[in-house]
């Protein structure tokens, strides 16, 4: 009988050690990740500061910025990867619609659309992103080292009240600025007849993507504002972390 529960606690032990371990090497890679991703988009903000110190105007920004913005935009997809695993208790849908629709913008639209990329609107999205990601990053930085400057936290969850609309309004002027020369040019367009019988319009697309931002934006924005709720006013809210 003794012998029964020692081998139960030695085998408790070594899964609780498994664990442990996983653990550890899921905070390893996360702490990694989202250092990479901070300095990532602390690389974006100064090139962009450094080049309208330079020139004076927005115009050309785009085309400077675009690799590296692509590269890190991209490189997001890996949150989606830590949500599906269980290594970030998040919603594997609202993470996964955040990504791809960045993902969308650089490279479906801002950089397949070279007449759109001097606008103001691209302006206007590219500094409230790399605001919003600079702070969002810091954050899950600081927490997984469990030394969180109480401002870092407040601007997590204050500044996006303001970067997130504009961010959202400068997506939607920027695919809205592009659907003359979509429809213009039938870029990523099929028209019947063709060897796969398939018609996809990609003019009618955009404007759907436009459209979905009407259910959209008030739910992901009403979930930040619960969590910010939860964070900040330790409010309890049966939901998921963001």
């Amino acid at each position: 009988m003794a012998s029964g529960e020692e081998d139960g606690s030695v085998e408790e032990k070594e899964n609780n050690n498994k664990k442990r371990t996983k653990s550890a090497i899921a905070t390893a890679w996360l702490t990694f990740y989202n250092i990479a991703m901070t300095a990532g988009w602390l690389v974006l903000a100064v090139a962009m500061a450094r080049f309208y110190l330079q020139k004076g105007t927005h115009k050309g920004l785009y085309r400077t910025i675009a690799r590296t913005l692509k590269f890190f935009q991209t490189f997001a997809l890996l949150e989606v990867g830590h949500c599906a695993i269980g290594m970030v208790r998040t919603s594997v849908i609202v993470t996964g619609v955040q990504v791809c629709s960045r993902i969308f913008m650089v490279w479906f639209v801002t950089s397949s659309i070279k007449q759109v990329q001097n606008t103001e609107s691209v302006l206007l999205f590219l500094v409230a992103w790399t605001l919003t990601e600079i702070t969002r990053y810091s954050y899950y930085t600081f927490n997984l080292l469990h030394h969180l400057p109480y401002f870092i936290k407040w601007a997590r969850y204050n500044l996006f009240i303001v970067l997130y609309p504009l961010g959202v309004i400068g997506e939607l002027m920027t695919i809205y600025t592009a659907l003359p020369f979509v429809r213009k040019s039938g870029m990523f367009s099929m028209r019947l007849p063709n060897k796969y019988n398939v018609s996809f319009d990609y003019y009618i697309f955009l404007i759907l993507v436009m459209l979905s931002y009407i259910p959209l934006f008030p739910q992901l924005f009403l979930h930040m504002l619960r969590q910010r709720r939860r964070v900040l006013h330790g409010e309890v809210i049966v939901e998921k972390d963001d």
